[in-house]
């Protein structure tokens, strides 16, 4: 396939170009006209560029790419050796980070809930990126679905607040979201699942009653870049891999 033809591809699917992002997304580094086989995963570390290198792909495909804003822009250290190898060996970089959190079929909530089991009703927060919906089992507790994140995701998560809460209402929103705990309470959640967790979510957590999960960011955003390629595969036929390197956070 082209690379402009998969480009456009991507950027219509996805519908980049509807949200507010603090990073480009879409094609990041531009790399041979051609593509045969690509290699996706959730970061575009070094260590899944070389495995692009070592396994003769044409391009990479991720959800956390580069260019974020603030960031200093200059080529050099750590980003001069990741542009180097993608660079010096013709591999694309293609990144797509709120639209692949916020696609309703491919994202990461969409297929987060579709792992867990949980029904999606409802959108709120920035962009409407936050899901809220119900467990398909009744009357299971917050602890209960923490043992059941820690199962499906190989991963021990944090609980903070009341475990016992019998949760009716779920809200969710992978990856860095622990901002939107306010705007997950707002909407009615007995429990709020996120990646991450700062200092102020466990006094939200105990002064709301709202139980809180931080479940892991690479953990709760992995299964977006691999419904995509499974699509790429099945809809366009394209070799597409899925590459997972462990991130403890």
């Amino acid at each position: 396939m082209q690379l402009n033809e998969l480009r456009q591809y991507l950027d219509d699917l996805l519908e980049a170009a509807r949200w507010n992002d603090y990073c480009p997304n879409g094609l990041q580094v531009e790399g041979c006209p051609e593509v045969r086989r690509i290699l996706c995963g959730v970061t575009a570390s070094q260590a899944l560029v070389d495995a692009a290198v070592s396994g003769g792909y044409d391009a990479l495909l991720v959800h956390h790419g580069y260019f974020w804003r603030g960031e200093d822009g200059r080529v050099i250290g750590i980003r001069r050796r990741r542009l180097g190898a993608l660079l010096g060996h013709d591999i694309s970089l293609f990144a797509y980070h709120l639209p692949l959190d916020g696609h309703p079929v491919l994202g990461n909530n969409a297929q987060l809930a579709r792992q867990m089991g949980w029904e999606g009703e409802g959108r709120f927060g920035d962009q409407q990126l936050g899901w809220i919906g119900r467990p398909q089992e009744s009357g299971l507790r917050a602890g209960d679905i923490a043992a059941r994140l820690e199962a499906k995701l190989q991963r021990a998560p944090l609980l903070v607040g009341d475990g016992k809460r019998v949760v009716s209402s779920i809200a969710w929103c992978s990856g860095g979201a622990q901002g939107m705990f306010e705007q997950a309470v707002a909407a009615g959640a007995d429990l709020y699942v996120s990646g991450e967790i700062t200092e102020q979510t466990t006094h939200l957590a105990r002064e709301s009653g709202v139980a809180y999960i931080a479940a892991g960011h690479h953990a709760t955003e992995r299964y977006g870049i691999q419904a995509l390629a499974r699509h790429l595969s099945d809809e366009l036929g394209l070799a597409a891999d899925f590459l997972d390197l462990p991130n403890p956070v």
